[in-house]
């Protein structure tokens, strides 16, 4: 029986899937590259603690999160399908969206994924930001601390966001629906 040949990117995807990275790192394959990332510092995390407070006790709905959920994503060109990690995402409750998924999910449901921005900060600024508008992840919200700012961007289409609502650390940021309301950014101050 003959078997077609493997190409590029079914090899870059089989070495990815086999990596064994040190415990807290993560890796993820982003537009063909696999990128290891170191684990988050404090700061960072406290970021993810304040935005992940507001939505699960302020969102219109119930909303499930995961902060360490692998979701596959469609990709440009010849590369292998995206393997990101976002470093917060949220579906609707009544989903269930993360009961029984794989290491590695679709994301069909994902209302909201949350990045920000560490030692790789241009990935999260612009790979992850196309990665996820071809997934046609709703809404992506970038914290940038390198610059003191919070980026939401929504209505995905192709490879980039239609809308970005762009502001400071300390000025609200309107979630809008299923999460109709303002999220405060004074702590990240």
């Amino acid at each position: 029986m003959a078997h077609e040949p493997l190409t590029h990117s079914d090899v870059v995807l089989e070495g990815f899937l086999a990596l064994d990275t040190p415990e807290g790192f993560r890796a993820e394959l982003i537009e063909g590259e696999i990128v290891v990332t170191p684990p988050p510092d404090g700061d960072h995390e406290d970021c993810i603690n304040l935005i992940v407070k507001q939505v699960i006790r302020q969102s219109r709905i119930d909303m499930d999160y995961s902060g360490n959920k692998g979701l596959r994503l469609s990709s440009g060109g010849a590369c292998p399908k995206n393997h990101v990690i976002p470093d917060g995402t949220f579906a609707p409750a009544v989903l269930r969206l993360f009961r029984g998924a794989g290491s590695w999910m679709p994301c069909d449901g994902v209302a909201l994924v949350v990045e920000v921005t560490s030692s790789r900060a241009t990935t999260d600024r612009e790979a992850k930001l196309r990665c996820y508008a071809r997934g046609g992840v709703p809404l992506y919200l970038l914290v940038d601390r390198e610059f003191s700012s919070l980026t939401l961007f929504s209505e995905p289409e192709a490879d980039d966001y239609l809308q970005a609502v762009k502001g400071p650390f300390g000025k609200p940021v309107a979630l809008p629906e299923p999460f109709g309301f303002e999220l405060d950014t004074s702590e990240f101050l």
